[in-house]
């Protein structure tokens, strides 16, 4: 079984969120074939479908962005999932907003979602999609702009890059993760 994980923080008061560009991808999968979070367990909403010959979970963790970790690693125990089986998607300060970054591993460059993850699976080799939403312009704190929604000018190039992450999610269903890299990575 695949897993795919989208990181946000759970709650009206954060759709639509910088911080919540994890989650959007996996809505955006969830929309495309019709199909809704339909479990709970350890912290996290989740489902398991069947796509392109290949069994997937779909989690969104309802940890807060913090502790994602508390929700990724018992539902990996749970269905025996490998981790070279999981892909984590969750956005990216040093990434302009429209860019998407895969990666094979790599540490957690400030992230706390990824920190978190890090610290519960011992290892920093995991897939994971990164979602550019920009750096503060101004004198906003960075946890104040995470928190922010896009701005009106800022959408297109959101939803783009939003569709093209979730289009990578679904083609490593049938190709190896460095064959994704080579396409999506442009």
């Amino acid at each position: 079984m695949k897993c795919i994980i989208g990181l946000g923080n759970p709650g009206k008061k954060y759709n639509g969120t910088r911080h919540n560009v994890g989650f959007m991808v996996i809505d955006e999968l969830l929309h495309r074939h019709s199909w809704k979070l339909n479990k709970s367990k350890y912290k996290g909403d989740y489902t398991i479908v069947h796509l392109d010959g290949e069994k997937v979970l779909f989690l969104e963790p309802q940890t807060f962005m913090n502790l994602s970790g508390d929700a990724v690693r018992p539902l990996m125990d749970y269905y025996d999932i490998k981790l070279e089986d999981i892909l984590i998607i969750y956005d990216d300060l040093d990434l302009p907003v429209g860019k998407i970054r895969l990666r094979q591993k790599g540490g957690h460059g400030g992230h706390n979602g990824i920190r978190s993850i890090i610290d519960h699976l011992g290892t920093k080799d995991f897939k994971r999609i990164r979602i550019g939403v920009g750096r503060p312009t101004s004198s906003v704190s960075v946890v104040d702009y995470v928190l922010s929604n896009f701005s009106k000018g800022e959408s297109e190039a959101v939803s783009d890059s939003i569709g093209r992450a979730a289009d990578a999610c679904e083609a490593w269903l049938s190709a190896s993760f460095s064959q994704v890299m080579n396409e999506y990575n442009q």
